[in-house]
């Protein structure tokens, strides 16, 4: 496993989590080999450990985007062991591409990632995941970070129908109620 996953790793990952007052509500799919994981309100570079964290505890094997700028020598080398692909945010269709490819192509693919694209607020968010997910087939998986009560919270997964507004609805129905670290999640608000 290409990761940073290792019992002692998982043990410190256990202690610390703990430790800060943290805990997991829900459950992963281990029955699906595809799927895709919506991490929000990202408003904290904190957001990122809670993350690695819990899928420490869990044993996920999962990769994650972020943008290209943390992949840089020495960095570079630690988040793409950790699973991370290099996202260049002015070139969003390729990156489409390249996910569905590893969708296509992997027997086991499971991606992380943060819809709002940024800690900063945002009015909606980015909508690469759902065209990922509608175009590969696979369902979403939504994990919620309150840090109102330190608990990271995931959902069934569900298979987005295609309706844009009846999909946010249900994901903004989830996430309404989080508290970020330094605020709430933005509205879904799709386009």
């Amino acid at each position: 496993m290409p990761f940073l996953l290792s019992r002692r790793m998982r043990f410190l990952y256990q202690f610390f989590f703990r430790l800060a007052g943290w805990k997991t509500d829900g459950d992963l799919p281990i029955h699906l080999t595809h799927y895709i994981i919506i991490a929000a309100p990202h408003s904290s570079n904190w957001d990122f450990m809670v993350g690695l964290a819990t899928r420490s505890i869990m044993r996920l094997n999962a990769n994650f985007l972020a943008k290209k700028e943390l992949f840089i020598f020495p960095f570079g080398i630690l988040f793409r062991k950790l699973g991370g692909f290099p996202v260049d945010r002015k070139k969003p269709g390729s990156l489409i591409n390249d996910v569905l490819n590893h969708f296509k192509t992997e027997p086991y693919f499971v991606l992380a990632l943060a819809p709002e694209g940024t800690r900063k607020s945002v009015e909606k968010w980015k909508t690469g995941f759902y065209k990922i997910a509608l175009k590969a087939n696979v369902p979403i998986v939504m994990a919620g970070l309150d840090y109102g009560t330190k608990t990271v919270f995931f959902s069934t997964p569900f298979t987005p129908c295609g309706d844009l507004k009846l999909d946010a609805a249900h994901i903004n129905a989830f996430y309404s109620p989080l508290r970020g670290k330094n605020r709430n999640t933005a509205p879904v608000m799709l386009d």
